[in-house]
């Protein structure tokens, strides 16, 4: 089984441009379903419903939340699918199972002022503080994701009109948004700070690491982590959590739900749907402090 599953991996990189996250996301399913069936001595070609319930079951028992496992589900129907294409199978067993309940968790976000608390832990005037407090104001400016922030070319922003080019998943195109604050520190980076990180290097690339080469998704990870530690904000933010606050700043002020969607790269308004929850919650807390017959 081994083979096809690198077979597989190539085609949805190669083929399906799917990003390296996700690749490696599959390709750590697909082993976790390996094992299972070499443990229950089944071959991959011959799996039936009863199968794949236990295989459900195992994965519930090893503590798996139900988004994992339709995750779980959902690579091993997408890799059914391309048997089924490549004629190795005539069908997909994993079209007759349905996904799990989920519970609905809202998304977590950080307030402005915790906002400011970061850029206050960046304040000395280094290169590297000059590239983290320009990934802080984009990140919260434009809500795009950290893999789509790496992957910025100097090439692909105006600063004249003050937007960028983003290639978003599956390579589609769309135009962010930034404001005066995102400009003045990007104005700073780029004429002091990003030719200090190149050392003498050449790159197409917005972000620059501290050795001259491209900033990398876990790089920001690490880096948000860090500013986190040192500003003292408790809330619990990744760069994901900059892509929430943007989308909730963006309800709460008034912007209709399609236009942060087509902002965010949601491909469905059902994906941005999640955010009406905190902004819902937003108005009924209005509504009960401020309506004279809703409190006694």
């Amino acid at each position: 089984m081994k083979d096809i599953i690198y077979e597989f991996l190539d085609y949805i990189s190669l083929e399906k441009k799917y990003s390296n996250h996700t690749e490696t996301n599959y390709e750590i399913d697909l082993n976790k379903y390996e094992k299972f069936l070499n443990d229950i001595k089944k071959d991959y070609k011959k799996v039936k419903y009863e199968d794949i319930s236990q295989y459900i079951i195992m994965l519930k028992k090893s503590g798996y939340k139900p988004a994992s496992i339709n995750r779980n589900l959902s690579t091993l129907r997408s890799f059914y699918n391309y048997l089924v294409l490549t004629k190795i199978i005539s069908y997909n067993t994993f079209d007759l199972i349905k996904g799990m309940k989920e519970e609905k968790r809202l998304p977590n976000y950080f307030k402005y002022d915790e906002f400011i608390l970061m850029l206050d832990s960046l304040k000395e005037d280094t290169p590297l503080n000059m590239r983290n407090r320009l990934i802080l104001e984009l990140l919260l400016a434009t809500g795009i994701r950290v893999s789509e922030l790496v992957n910025i070319k100097l090439s692909d922003i105006s600063l004249k009109t003050k937007e960028i080019k983003i290639y978003g998943k599956g390579k589609k195109e769309r135009i962010v948004f930034f404001g005066n604050y995102s400009a003045e520190v990007l104005d700073k980076y780029l004429s002091f700070a990003r030719g200090k990180l190149l050392k003498n290097k050449i790159s197409d690339y917005l972000f620059i690491n501290n050795l001259g080469g491209k900033l990398t998704d876990r790089g920001v990870r690490g880096i948000i982590d860090k500013i986190i530690k040192t500003s003292g904000v408790k809330s619990k933010v990744s760069p994901h959590t900059f892509r929430h606050t943007f989308a909730t700043i963006m309800l709460k002020e008034g912007c209709n739900i399609k236009s942060v969607g087509d902002l965010l790269g949601h491909s469905s308004l059902n994906t941005t749907s999640i955010y009406t929850h905190l902004t819902n919650e937003e108005v009924r807390r209005v509504y009960l402090n401020a309506h004279p017959r809703a409190k006694k």
